[in-house]
């Protein structure tokens, strides 16, 4: 009986556990998306609705949201999304810029079978988006670039970078989204991209990170300038 008990307790336990990692999932990416738009304020009670989710775990995935930077609870005025300052923009393209570089350079010292795969890989998102360009569908060409951009850290071999990473990338992806109809047209990511797998592919670690971390350095370079030119405080 006590075994089974403990079996029922631990399913339980696993069921929450499960539905949490969903809300916390559906909420993160709905704030990624900007379903919820930078400044969104609400209550927990909103949120779920929205969601179709219970309260319960979206109460906890909006503790987690909370540590990643992503959303504040303000005692008892609700959940707010966090804004996002051109400052804050910045800050967070300065770390993407120190990751990203680093990661290509891992990558171009990876054994040449394994190189081969990533480069294989990177020039498949490259090639997607190229396509999404072509048929003018910007969200499928953040979302090829947005692969493109995780693959190199993810393939790199360096957990640590990888975590790092996870901390800003989301707030990077929100910026990117809420400015991409105010951008030029994305036409030279897919030539720096390519640029990128040739120097992974060739095991040249010194041209991978040059070229990664000047590449963001463009995005960046573009970004907050025009956030600021604009007039926007915060995203």
């Amino acid at each position: 009986m006590a075994e089974l008990a403990r079996a029922e307790i631990s399913g339980d336990g696993a069921r929450r556990g499960s539905l949490v990692d969903e809300a916390y999932a559906a909420l993160k990416q709905a704030i990624r998306d900007t379903v919820f738009a930078p400044g969104y304020q609400g209550s927990e009670q909103e949120i779920a609705v929205r969601l179709g989710m219970s309260r319960t775990p979206v109460h906890e995935a909006i503790i987690r949201l909370q540590e990643d930077g992503l959303v504040r609870v303000l005692p008892k005025r609700g959940v707010l999304i966090c804004p996002l300052a051109p400052q804050d923009i910045r800050e967070i393209y300065e770390v993407v810029i120190a990751v990203e570089s680093m990661a290509a350079e891992l990558l171009a010292a990876l054994p040449d079978k394994d190189r081969a795969a990533v480069a294989d890989e990177l020039e498949a998102a490259t090639a997607a988006m190229e396509q999404a360009l072509a048929a003018d569908d910007l969200a499928g060409w953040a979302e090829a670039d947005e692969l493109f951009h995780r693959l190199m850290v993810e393939r790199c071999g360096n957990g640590r970078l990888r975590r790092i990473a996870q901390t800003v990338t989301d707030q990077a992806h929100r910026a990117r989204m809420l400015t991409l109809k105010l951008r030029a047209r994305p036409a030279g990511s897919a030539g720096a991209h390519r640029l990128i797998a040739a120097a992974v592919r060739g095991g040249d670690t010194e041209a991978a990170h040059r070229l990664a971390r000047a590449h963001r350095v463009a995005a960046r370079d573009e970004l907050v300038p025009l956030i600021e030119h604009i007039g926007l405080r915060q995203l």
